[in-house]
């Protein structure tokens, strides 16, 4: 069973930067996606970034140029670095691996997720 832990969420002021980590308890999943997308209350799971097994990377429009994903397999580790950050950027933020090899925005086709770590932007 893949498991996910992210970590390094935050309260933290607008224009700061924060950094999340997720750690991947399995090898196996090197040759898959993996996304970062993150949710409000009462609204849809949102994709924020993705990047493929190759290091391509996407982003949702509302973060391009202020977001950075990226993953070191040999820690099984993806990153998203966030700077600029928004009072509309607070959500609570989760890793996921896809299916896939490539990136999509659907959740559905992430099976495996993290718990989830909250981010709080303070105007």
């Amino acid at each position: 069973q893949v498991q996910l832990v992210e970590s390094g969420g935050g309260l933290v002021q607008a224009g700061g930067s924060l950094t999340l980590s997720c750690a991947v308890s399995e090898r196996t999943v090197r040759n898959n996606a993996a996304a970062w997308f993150r949710q409000t209350l009462g609204k849809e799971r949102e994709f924020v970034a993705g990047i493929t097994w190759a290091g391509s990377t996407f982003y949702a429009d509302s973060v391009k140029g202020r977001f950075f994903i990226s993953r070191d397999d040999a820690k099984n580790t993806v990153y998203l670095q966030m700077s600029d950050l928004k009072p509309e950027d607070t959500a609570v933020y989760f890793c996921a691996i896809s299916q896939y090899g490539q990136v999509t925005r659907v959740a559905p086709h992430y099976p495996y997720w993290g718990q989830g770590t909250q981010v709080t932007v303070s105007s």
